[in-house]
């Protein structure tokens, strides 16, 4: 069937939109009606009509959510594009749960609901595995805010992703809310009645890494049975050392059994991983196991930076005072200096470090308004006094400007014990593995080098699983 046999049924209350979208479509070689409410749609799809729906979800007769059902009902394989200004992660999740076909956020773009129009119009929209992507979320219990183009994308990823089981790779920089999307997908998965277990493989010791996963046996049964039949999350899954690795390799590849005592069988577990670190970066260096890499980055999910979606500061900065003063915090209003401000500012921390500034300026300051005289204070006490007009960068200031965003990205300004530790091996490891490689894998010349005893870096390179790999730059 070629297009100019196939119709769009457009619905839209708003006459320009229902112009631009005509034009587009009649140029494209499709036929085209258009209405600006949904019974009549309602009364054309019964009538045998369309092949193809766009629509706006509020019209002035009925919100297209509680139509969809009934169109369903009468055409199971029309392929609907829900279009929204309201443009949240509920609106995302209710548009597949309806059964759409595509869901695209308002201002939209042309080229973006023509495609969308193409692939509908070739490739039927299944209506079960479409409803099967998002169950049972009809309030915003869900913290993920933000109405710009990059978080629409998260959006509708999160959609498609709720009603599966895959494993997911959550990519982004700290402080972006990586945890909130695992959370997302685990509370409107089908394993929302189980356990969202949560390991921070950064915070944890290296050497308890594996106990902390697997247990010990004999009543230590570690957060991998712990959350049998829910989801286990993977946090910082690029600080996970390579011994344990390859036992976690082992146990999904299913070659090494783990079993619930509880149940003589292999636990059920769904496994979401997120690292704010470039793993392909971390292979190379011989520090990530590639194959675990691709058992993990089944669904990848990036989340944007917030200085890549500075429209969404105002919401943001908004619902965090309402937290705040619910939390006890005096209440605070935000005037348009202080936002402005906000948005020129480029937020190493992201979405956290705006939180914490919130939660300062709440409790710091008795003015109930908040003005931009008081977030450039605020901006200027908490930013790392590093910067390359101050001289040369030098190896120390690196070390201070990292533990400083680290310190400020713990959710109360406060590490997990052990960072003294931690922190060394984080240094040992790259200098170990860049001095073995310059030496290509000569362990006497790398202690030459680096002024170690041969037997000192022996142990090392077996403390820090540090990988041997000969011949190479």
């Amino acid at each position: 069937m070629n297009a100019a046999s196939k119709k769009i049924l457009i619905a839209d209350d708003d006459s320009s939109v229902r112009l631009v979208l005509s034009q587009a479509f009649t140029r494209l070689g499709y036929q085209v009606r258009a209405t600006g409410n949904a019974t009549t749609l309602l009364k054309w799809v019964t009538d045998g009509e369309g092949d193809l729906i766009v629509t706006d979800v509020m019209m002035p007769d009925e919100n297209v959510f509680d139509v969809l059902p009934r169109i369903r009902k009468e055409r199971p394989k029309l392929p609907i594009i829900v279009m929204s200004a309201q443009n949240t992660l509920l609106t995302a999740v209710n548009a597949a749960d309806a059964g759409a076909f595509e869901y695209i956020s308002k201002p939209f773009d042309l080229d973006d609901v023509t495609a969308a129009a193409r692939r509908a119009l070739s490739r039927p929209a299944d209506a079960e595995a479409s409803k099967a992507q998002a169950r049972a979320m009809r309030d915003e219990r869900l913290p993920l805010i933000g109405r710009s183009a990059p978080m629409q994308e998260v959006y509708r990823t999160i959609a498609r992703l709720v009603g599966a089981d895959l494993t997911v790779l959550i990519l982004g920089e700290s402080g972006t809310g990586k945890e909130l999307v695992a959370r997302a997908l685990h509370e409107l998965g089908r394993r929302r009645d189980g356990k969202f277990v949560v390991i921070n493989l950064a915070a944890v010791p290296r050497e308890r890494v594996e106990t902390e996963l697997f247990g010990r046996g004999e009543g230590d049964q570690g957060r991998l049975i712990e959350a049998d039949g829910g989801t286990l999350f993977l946090d910082e899954i690029g600080d996970m050392p390579l011994d344990a690795q390859t036992r976690l390799l082992r146990v999904i590849d299913g070659t090494e059994p783990v079993l619930n005592p509880k149940t003589g069988r292999r636990p059920n577990v769904r496994i979401i991983a997120a690292t704010n670190r470039d793993l392909r970066g971390l292979i190379q260096q011989g520090l990530f196991r590639e194959d675990l890499f691709f058992r993990l980055n089944v669904a990848p999910v990036r989340l944007p930076p917030l200085r890549d979606r500075t429209e969404d500061i105002p919401d943001l900065a908004r619902t965090f005072l309402l937290r705040a003063n619910r939390e006890g915090l005096p209440a605070k209003t935000i005037d348009q200096s202080a936002l402005d401000r906000m948005k020129s500012h480029a937020w190493p921390g992201n979405v956290r470090e705006l939180e914490n500034l919130v939660r300062r300026m709440c409790a710091l300051y008795a003015e109930e308004l908040i003005t931009a005289r008081i977030v450039d204070r605020e901006l200027q006490d908490h930013t790392p006094a590093a910067h390359a007009d101050e001289g040369p960068v030098t190896l120390a200031s690196l070390v201070e400007r990292h533990l400083s965003s680290h310190f400020a990205d713990q959710p109360d300004g406060v590490p997990a014990a052990g960072l003294y530790d931690r922190v060394l091996q984080e240094v040992e490891r790259p200098l170990i593995q860049l001095t073995l490689s310059a030496t290509r894998g000569n362990q006497v010349r790398a202690a030459e080098i680096l002024g170690l005893n041969r037997n000192t870096l022996r142990k090392k390179i077996q403390d820090l699983g540090v990988e041997m790999t000969r011949g190479r730059r």
